[in-house]
């Protein structure tokens, strides 16, 4: 039977339970050894780009079994609105909040492309200069660094079951974690 009261009961929030998982990709994306040892640019580009690149990690894996193909629309849409929200905290204001989110957007979707090959490979080194450094070749060993770190990753990922990705806190194979 029908209940007013189901009316106005708040429905739960599907990308909730993802939220620790986003955490983790954030908190991993900010460790010290990508701007240090990895000579990623400290700088909002940079850690975007870094943040992108865990995500594209754990999004690749997570697409890899269509069981959590909602989970990672879910976790997208956090990665969207947690964008927006820091466009809007460092002071951009609507009329370019909008506009700033959709290059962001199609700038990680294109890393989503990017990334899904095996981070020891030629290409994904070629990726990584071409969106972490914007084209310009770093030292051997910042490239080293960070293809080594991505690849840690990756193969940690690849260990863990699509289906247990959505409960994870961290980011395994992450040099911090």
């Amino acid at each position: 039977m029908f209940s007013l009261r189901s009316l106005f009961r708040p429905k739960p929030d599907a990308n909730q339970a993802l939220r620790p998982l986003y955490d983790a990709i954030v908190a991993a994306g900010r460790q010290p050894h990508w701007y240090l040892a990895g000579e990623v640019p400290d700088t909002l580009d940079g850690r975007f780009d870094m943040i992108s690149l865990i995500f594209a990690l754990v999004s690749n894996r997570m697409a890899q079994d269509e069981a959590q193909a909602l989970a990672g629309v879910h976790l997208t849409e956090i990665f969207v609105t947690d964008m927006d929200g820091q466009l809007r905290q460092i002071g951009f204001g609507d009329m370019v909040v909008g506009k700033q989110v959709g290059r962001m957007m199609s700038a990680l979707g294109g890393r989503l492309g990017a990334y899904q090959s095996d981070a020891n490979s030629p290409e994904f080194r070629s990726a990584l200069i071409r969106n972490i450094w914007r084209g310009q070749t770093p030292p051997d060993s910042a490239l080293d660094h960070v293809a080594a770190q991505a690849a840690q990753i990756q193969a940690a990922l690849a260990a863990t079951a699509p289906a247990d990705l959505v409960d994870m806190t961290h980011i395994p194979g992450s040099q911090n974690a």
